[in-house]
């Protein structure tokens, strides 16, 4: 509940804080006192748009801060999911900078709008008069008759599977139309991925290798005499470097029995005979190796000649890209090959859904069928306590056109109303007038306050249009709602001011031609003058005063 409301540097006001008390608080005052603006203050820590406009005082920032003790209505999840400290009273507080910037906290933590309306919808409803036109809107009466219904789990498993199914739906769509391109492009890429498979490409490495054997094959000549000279140089003539190297080492060993350093040189010389006997053996094996093969040179030309075909076509650089290409090409005709098969298989999940989503609108229905008669009941019983005993209210549930599945289910609600016994039951919107329309929509706020936990409920002269007898009646209906919820009501009939527990009064002064907007709670005697003005104007007259002290003794 609403326990502190400050408002700072708004509109008309300077400066107020003021405290509000469980049961029914009533505030009156002279039209054009400032009523509005206190809603309109108190809007802003419900989230609604902010305006620099409505600074008092252009060259200070303007505060509304509510205190609200939130201990009864299991609220802590909202706080550990948005990262916010839990208190038992909960201060939010939003400032308006003097450029217009918005700022808005919960519990001092900066929060964003969005989750400052979440918590506050959960916290306060206001009901205005412009709010009776949502009576004729089919989504608030489907509103009306779910929240009566206990529909919300059902809504919320409803929606779950719908989201899926139009997801499914869409996605089915889209490879649909990806199927009928594919195929358009099935042929080319089979065309290219069989090109690039029959030139059995596994070896990234085998371009650089073709090279270098074709190169080898063109200067075979050349190559076979060069290995044959060093190998004839080394060994393969009567007076090659071998003989020659051995006979120097023996030469040198000789000379040993005279320095033993010459036996180190001549060790040394017989170990270069045999790596260099180990050269002239490979130079011959290798001059041997050597042969000139036109046949195998055209294979590598022709092999060669293709790979650098593909490259060129499919502008890459090396075969690495062209083996990456080939894999890529492969999934690409796998999964058009496939995407048929997929979708059938797809087709038959949004069937299996469609049947889920089917069972689960007809829970909705079924559930919403139970609850409206007992919603006629209650509303048509208390209008007649608003002097409309022969009103009657009907609600309607229209199936959608050919079993669609909307958002809400499988049907729309309509509310059908006769103001009259006996007459004809016809839309809202086409025969109710607006005091009627107030009478019913004050009906359904008090149904749904016996069905919601929300701490706080204000009415906004909810009683226009009414007086006397049904203004009493209106009254005591918003009393009875006070026994269960902290209600506000702003009025300006005498009966439904002397309903309240507690009497707050709007008033204005001029200081330094400037006018500003206080409010204060009233005395029991204050109280009595006021609804006394109430009754017969500035001038108060004993009968206007007895009156006011028998409407408040009677409640």
């Amino acid at each position: 509940m609403l326990k502190r409301l400050y408002v700072k540097n708004y509109v008309l006001i300077d400066e107020l804080d003021i405290t509000f008390e469980k049961g029914m608080s009533i505030i009156t005052g002279e039209t054009g006192a400032g009523k509005s603006i206190l809603l309109g203050a108190l809007g802003l820590i419900l989230g609604q748009r902010a305006d620099a406009a409505a600074l008092q005082n252009k060259s200070k920032k303007c505060i509304i801060e509510g205190t609200f003790n939130i201990s009864e209505y299991k609220l802590q999840s909202f706080f550990n999911e948005n990262e916010l400290d839990y208190e038992e009273e909960t201060c939010i507080r939003r400032e308006i900078s003097a450029e217009g910037k918005s700022r808005a906290f919960i519990n001092d933590t900066p929060v964003t709008l969005a989750v400052l309306k979440e918590l506050s919808s959960q916290l306060v409803d206001i009901h205005s008069q412009h709010e009776t036109l949502l009576l004729n809107s089919n989504k608030f009466q489907l509103t009306v008759v779910d929240e009566f219904a206990s529909n919300h789990e059902r809504l919320a498993k409803y929606s779950d599977t719908l989201s899926a199914y139009n997801e499914l739906k869409k996605s089915i769509e889209l490879m649909k139309e990806e199927e009928a391109k594919s195929k358009a492009d099935f042929d080319y890429f089979n065309f290219q991925l069989n090109e690039l498979s029959e030139a059995n490409l596994s070896d990234p490495n085998e371009l650089t290798s073709l090279e270098q054997e074709q190169e080898r094959l063109e200067n075979a000549e050349e190559i076979k005499l060069r290995l044959s000279q060093g190998f004839t140089a080394l060994s393969g003539s009567d007076d090659n470097m071998l003989v020659q190297l051995k006979v120097i080492q023996q030469q040198i060993s000789g000379l040993a029995k005279f320095d033993k350093s010459y036996e180190e040189i001549a060790n040394r010389i017989k170990s270069s005979l045999v790596e260099l006997k180990d050269i002239s053996d490979e130079l011959e094996r290798a001059e041997e190796a050597i042969n000139s093969d036109n046949k195998r040179l055209e294979i590598i030309q022709d092999r060669l000649s293709l790979l650098y075909k593909l490259q060129q076509k499919h502008r890459v650089e090396d075969l690495q890209s062209l083996i990456t290409l080939q894999a890529e090409l492969a999934d690409k005709v796998f999964a058009i090959g496939t995407l048929e098969d997929r979708i059938t298989a797809k087709i038959t999940e949004l069937d299996n859904l469609h049947i889920k989503l089917g069972k689960e609108a007809s829970a909705l229905t079924e559930a919403r069928k139970k609850a409206i008669p007992q919603i006629e009941k209650e509303i048509t019983a208390n209008l007649g306590e608003l002097a409309m005993q022969g009103a009657l209210l009907r609600i309607a549930l229209i199936p959608n056109e050919e079993n669609h599945f909307s958002v809400d289910g499988a049907e729309k609600v309509h509310f059908l109303f006769s103001a009259n016994k006996g007459g004809d039951f016809k839309e809202i919107s086409k025969v109710a007038s607006g005091g009627e329309l107030s009478r019913l929509m004050l009906c359904i706020k008090a149904l749904m306050a016996k069905l919601t936990s929300m701490p706080t409920v204000i009415f906004d002269e909810i009683d226009t249009g009414i007086s006397g007898e049904t203004a009493a009646k209106v009254g005591s209906i918003i009393k009875q709602m006070a026994a269960e919820h902290q209600v506000i009501a702003i009025t300006h009939l005498p009966q439904m001011a002397g309903k309240g527990h507690h009497h707050y009064f709007v008033y204005k002064t001029e200081t330094k031609g400037k006018t500003h907007t206080h409010l204060r709670i009233l005395t029991t005697e204050e109280r009595i003058t006021e609804i006394a003005r109430m009754l017969s104007g500035e001038t108060l007259t004993e009968a206007a005063l007895g009156n006011a002290k028998a409407l408040l003794s009677l409640n």
